[in-house]
């Protein structure tokens, strides 16, 4: 006889412990693949937590491999949820960038999975590029690329042939490749350059930022018109420069910076009194910053209050 909570010919029991364990297993790799499919937190973790009551209250007869039932399922209530907010992020007040997410990729990714493409899928830059993508195209790659999921098994997660899935994957990878920054991914360096960074916009250096940034550097800002950031693109290492510094001149007393993990690389957290200012994050390039993402909506920095 089997033991509870184990397999019997692929069925498990019904035991509510059991049903927790199972899916509190798989959870890290569920709220993975929902937050590179929306790039926000609080819309991943509605999706998981959708995915949870599909799979309570799921006939255990037909569930054999949990793991695949539960990224089919999160998968399309993410696609669903995609569909939803993309008419909202056309209305967004100024430049639209993910929401900032604290990384710790240690049990997340998939044995078979190539890591380095695991770490870089969660990136701004790429989460950025995924956004024009369609649904479908965004979760086949996100299945393929960053999970190392067969072609045959996302097919049946999305309920679609297995020709029509690769042709959706070649035509989301090559948008991908045209469309996402060559940025280092080296740790290190990106974390010398933002200590670089820092230390010379908060001490006037003009000439000091001046070369650290490419020289066509640009500064996306992300404020959901919550506060204070520009609405449009700035360009040039000039321009970014010059903005950089009328940010530092104001920035209040008691403004303090740590540097955390966010979204597989070094970022700056800025926060006042405990509550998270703004978040910043260098795109590096040919060891030059080629863009600063800026992250000020309230709404995506809730998240790291804790941080």
């Amino acid at each position: 006889m089997a033991e509870a909570g184990r397999w019997d010919g692929g069925v498990l029991s019904d035991s509510t412990t059991d049903l927790t364990d199972v899916f509190e297993e798989h959870r890290p790799v569920l709220f993975g693949v929902a937050y590179r499919m929306l790039g926000r937190v609080a819309d991943a973790e509605d999706v998981v937590q959708d995915a949870w009551l599909r799979w309570s209250g799921a006939d255990r007869a037909e569930v054999r491999e949990p793991r695949a039932f539960l990224v089919r399922i999160t998968t399309r209530l993410a696609i669903d949820r995609l569909r939803q907010v993309q008419s909202r992020r056309e209305s967004y007040v100024g430049p639209w960038l993910p929401e900032p997410l604290v990384t710790d990729l240690g049990g997340t990714a998939p044995g078979t999975a190539d890591r380095a493409v695991f770490h870089e899928s969660v990136t701004l830059a790429v989460l950025v590029v995924l956004e024009s993508l369609s649904p479908l195209e965004r979760a086949v790659f996100v299945l393929r690329e960053a999970f190392g999921y067969p072609y045959a098994e996302i097919a049946t997660a999305l309920d679609r042939s297995e020709a029509a899935v690769r042709q959706l994957a070649g035509r989301a990878r090559r948008h991908v490749e045209e469309g996402r920054p060559r940025f280092e991914v080296d740790q290190d360096r990106q974390r010398e350059l933002t200590e670089r960074f820092l230390a010379a916009a908060a001490g006037d250096d003009l000439a000091g930022l001046l070369n650290l940034l490419a020289a066509d550097a640009r500064l996306v800002g992300d404020s959901g018109g919550k506060a204070k950031a520009p609405l449009r693109i700035i360009e040039s290492a000039d321009k970014v420069a010059r903005f950089l510094f009328g940010v530092a001149r104001s920035v209040p007393p008691g403004m303090e910076f740590t540097l955390l993990e966010l979204n597989g690389g070094i970022a700056l957290l800025a926060h006042l009194g405990g509550v998270p200012d703004s978040v910043i994050q260098l795109g590096v390039q040919d060891d030059k910053i080629q863009t600063v993402y800026v992250v000020r909506n309230p709404e995506k920095l809730a998240s790291l209050a804790t941080s």
